[in-house]
């Protein structure tokens, strides 16, 4: 049913990003989730009908593979458009770059995400860094897991005064957990062949001022990626300083390895335990106890979920794009609202 008022939100593919969208738009006071489109016909698109979603068929030669299956059809992707105020895609890879000229031509305005190139909508998100810029556009692209922690941390600094240049190495997890069966990598680790590596150009697209550059290798494991910085700051200053700067987003959680999460596992076993849906971690993880200071120079270290991280930001990027809500600091009280974000940091013990 939808509310007066509320924003009818369309998510186009139902995966890993796709399923965790849906389920933050549907917590969401001022949203509507009209439904959910995708192309399968096994196990994953009997998903939406036990949580009560609307299930389109993304691809017309798809429809009677899935109608066969048994899956109860609401109707096509064009249905599913025509009943949107926005449309959220969140399909592999290079395939919403060929979809957004459907969304164009329909008129509906659209998100893609962090695997499409900045150049598909011009327009590049973080919550915290550029929510304004975003107000009323017909899309934006919500940057990529690694980007957007990039840039919540690094624009953390620079509101207070304590960004000069950034530099940080990368470790990526391999594959999406789900589909480690299918391939990524084992006994070895894999350089990114450039750098910088993209994330740090990437970065710039959302804020051009960031003197970032990254290097990145790919790990043979999938639970999260891992993070460690160099940052020149344009002045000496302290720890007690840095961590201000950082407890001032409500995306980063400050973490102790004193107490007990001293590795990637034990975070995600902390959010299964806080009963946060499929152990997201939408903040930052940012050990205080291993940050260090010494003058001008800042070195710490995070962990990225790179299933969860976006979700937020996607929220938000829905009520600029629409209107729904002008001022960013708003929006993204609702947001970590709904979603519990800045809960973990508030049962995090401070020392």
């Amino acid at each position: 049913m939808t509310g007066k008022g509320q924003i009818r939100v369309a998510v186009n593919g139902y995966g890993v990003i796709g399923k965790r969208v849906a389920d933050a738009v549907a917590v969401q006071n001022d949203m509507d989730l009209i439904g959910v489109a995708d192309v399968v016909a096994d196990w994953r698109a009997r998903m939406p009908a036990t949580k009560g979603f609307a299930l389109y068929a993304a691809d017309p030669e798809r429809e009677s593979a899935m109608q066969k299956a048994g899956l109860n059809l609401a109707g096509d992707l064009d249905d599913l458009l025509a009943a949107a105020d926005i449309v959220i895609d969140c399909t592999p890879k290079k395939i919403a770059g060929q979809n957004v000229e459907t969304y164009r031509d329909k008129g509906i305005r659209f998100i893609v995400h962090g695997g499409e190139k900045h150049s598909v909508t011009g327009h590049s998100f973080v919550a915290e860094a550029n929510y304004q810029t975003a107000l009323g556009r017909d899309s934006t692209r919500v940057v990529s897991c690694n980007t957007t922690s990039i840039v919540r941390t690094l624009s953390a600094l620079k509101r207070f005064g304590l960004l000069g240049s950034a530099r940080g190495t990368l470790l990526r997890r391999a594959t999406d957990p789900w589909e480690s069966h299918l391939g990524g990598i084992m006994n070895t680790l894999v350089p990114e062949p450039e750098i910088p590596s993209h994330q740090g150009p990437d970065a710039q697209s959302v804020d051009p001022e960031l003197d970032v550059i990254t290097m990145a290798v790919k790990v043979p494991q999938t639970l999260a990626h891992l993070h460690y910085w160099s940052v020149r700051m344009p002045r000496k200053a302290s720890k007690d300083e840095v961590l201000e700067a950082f407890r001032a987003s409500s995306r980063i959680a400050l973490i102790q390895m004193a107490d007990g999460l001293g590795a990637l596992n034990a975070v995600k076993e902390m959010m299964a335990d806080f009963g946060r849906p499929n152990d997201s971690l939408y903040e930052v993880a940012l050990w205080e106890d291993m940050l260090k200071v010494e003058g001008d120079e800042l070195f710490y270290a995070y962990m990225v979920d790179n299933q969860a991280i976006v979700i937020p930001e996607t929220i938000d990027a829905i009520r600029a794009l629409t209107q729904a809500e002008p001022n960013g600091t708003a929006s993204i009280a609702r947001t970590n609202a709904a979603l519990g974000v800045g809960s973990f940091a508030a049962n995090t013990p401070t020392r």
